[in-house]
């Protein structure tokens, strides 16, 4: 049996409050970063009011899975993927992923551990569908989850404002039959 959190790139883990809330204080700073993860607008936390909020999340909701992203060649902590199961019932979960370490865009890292995070869906979590939404404008993303093997399901047209200017949001989706036959392929 492989280790289920372990890519070719990357590893899964979870980590202190204390070293994440300085990790995610650093990455909070970066305005790009931000703005390609979150629609949210960008709000400057303190280290103390990350560590109180990754501490109340850590502690209770089983509908979610948070793992911690560290690379493999150096062991450097550069993101968080997470699921968030919304209906056991039907097997669905939606996903989300932020690399924070600018030195590991666009270098396989988030694309392995997305990989990772859709396999634990379906092997750990007996899921049916995964589903991720993201800005129209960050093609990296995009690309990567293509990758994966996430289909384009829909589009929001001007559902978000940055800098005055109206964004489409798209939305994508893996079924596990998919997940399944694209890993026959690769054997």
């Amino acid at each position: 049996m492989k280790d289920i959190y372990r890519g070719s790139l990357v590893r899964l883990c979870g980590e202190s409050p204390d070293l994440l809330a300085k990790s995610m204080m650093k990455w909070d700073r970066d305005t790009e970063q931000h703005r390609l993860s979150d629609s949210e607008p960008a709000q400057l936390w303190s280290e103390k009011k990350l560590k109180d909020f990754i501490e109340k999340r850590a502690n209770g909701n089983p509908q979610s899975f948070r793992f911690w992203i560290r690379t493999l060649a150096d062991d450097t902590l550069i993101g968080g993927v997470g699921l968030w199961v919304s209906s056991w019932t039907h097997g669905d979960t939606w996903l989300g992923i932020s690399i924070g370490e600018r030195d590991y865009w666009g270098k396989g890292y988030g694309t392995d551990a997305m990989r990772l995070a859709v396999q634990y869906g379906f092997l750990e979590l007996n899921l049916r569908r995964i589903s991720l939404g993201l800005h129209a404008f960050n093609e990296r993303a995009l690309k990567s989850y293509e990758k994966v093997g996430f289909k384009l399901e829909g589009r929001m047209r001007g559902e978000g404002l940055r800098d005055g200017v109206r964004f489409d949001s798209l939305w994508m989706g893996i079924l596990r039959e998919e997940w399944l036959a694209s890993q026959e392929v690769a054997k």
